[in-house]
């Protein structure tokens, strides 16, 4: 199944050979370790990701839960009459549902499905590329395409990708998708990476985006156990990428300040909306406990009479 199609879902597999999930996750775990195939959360691919993608009806079964999650937390980045562009992918088509509730909104795409779930919003403007459609993800491709991305601003580009990784920041396995994405990134002020924690430390053919590139990560919270993945996250972090993980029960992300000057990356350290795997959430500046505490320029404690007249002989003599 996983030659014939690129991807296979656990739970596809344990209803064809009518078994449970424990059992074909165990078998999968001895297949890997023979080389067949490599897992992902929930599910298996075919090992060797840089000459080979998985179309959309496999890629739409794998880590629903996490995209549902990536999807709600990025949807609170985008404001009323704000300009985005949503590239092709089936965690960016999970969050043009939920950006058909932005009044206002113009959102810019290559992508079949990001426009569908799109086309009954009223209040929301759709915009599409031109280009050549890709059947296998329902995206338009090639010089048409990027063309009409020319001359284009918008205020963030939100994409997704096959792999990503600190070294190489986000790839993907086909170099017209690529092509097409970084044309995306041109045209927007900020990156916003979409990528369930399943793509951490896979390095695909086509690098779409460098890491330097990259304002924002929405992810979900890799295991603890899945060190390759935790590693991945604490390197984009290090390199000054915004993490924000969903599903971490943290407040909804707020937008990002604007992009410093030059369309560079704001200096000041990095903002995280969640603690990474072992990390101890930590407050820099907090007040002490009981709130702030007034004081006047003589110590502690209200402000004294002799204070009181200095500044009423002041403002007489202001008066003067």
């Amino acid at each position: 199944m996983v030659r014939a199609n690129g991807a296979v879902s656990l739970r596809e597999l344990a209803r064809v050979v009518q078994t449970s999930e424990v059992t074909v996750r165990r078998d999968v775990r001895a297949l890997e370790a023979e080389g067949l195939l490599d897992r992902r959360h929930g599910g298996a691919v075919l090992p060797g990701g840089f000459t080979r993608e998985s179309g959309f009806p496999q890629k739409s079964h794998l880590a629903t839960a996490e995209k549902t999650a990536i999807a709600d937390l990025a949807a609170g980045l985008v404001g009323e009459g704000e300009a985005v562009v949503v590239g092709a992918g089936t965690t960016t088509q999970e969050l043009a549902r939920r950006l058909a509730r932005v009044p206002g909104l113009t959102v810019v795409t290559n992508s079949l499905l990001v426009a569908q779930a799109l086309a009954h919003a009223n209040r929301v403007e759709v915009v599409m590329t031109g280009g050549t459609l890709r059947g296998s993800n329902y995206a338009l491709v090639g010089s048409g395409a990027e063309q009409s991305l020319q001359g284009l601003r918008v205020s963030r580009a939100f994409l997704s990708g096959t792999g990503l990784t600190a070294e190489r920041g986000l790839s993907t396995s086909n170099m017209l998708s690529a092509s097409v994405d970084r044309a995306l990134v041109q045209a927007a002020a900020e990156v916003v990476v979409l990528a369930d924690h399943t793509k951490l430390g896979s390095d695909t053919m086509f690098q779409t985006v460098p890491t330097d590139l990259i304002t924002r990560m929405v992810t979900d919270e890799p295991p603890a156990h899945e060190e390759r993945a935790v590693g991945e996250l604490q390197a984009l972090a290090d390199q000054g990428v915004q993490i924000s993980l969903a599903g971490s029960h943290q407040p909804p992300a707020e937008a990002p300040p604007p992009p410093a000057a030059g369309g560079g990356r704001a200096s000041g350290g990095v903002r995280r909306e969640a603690p990474l795997p072992g990390q101890r959430r930590t407050v820099h500046g907090a007040p002490p406990p009981g709130g702030p505490q007034l004081r006047g320029s003589a110590g502690p404690g209200p402000l004294g009479e002799q204070q009181l007249g200095e500044r009423g002989r002041m403002a007489d003599l202001r008066r003067r």
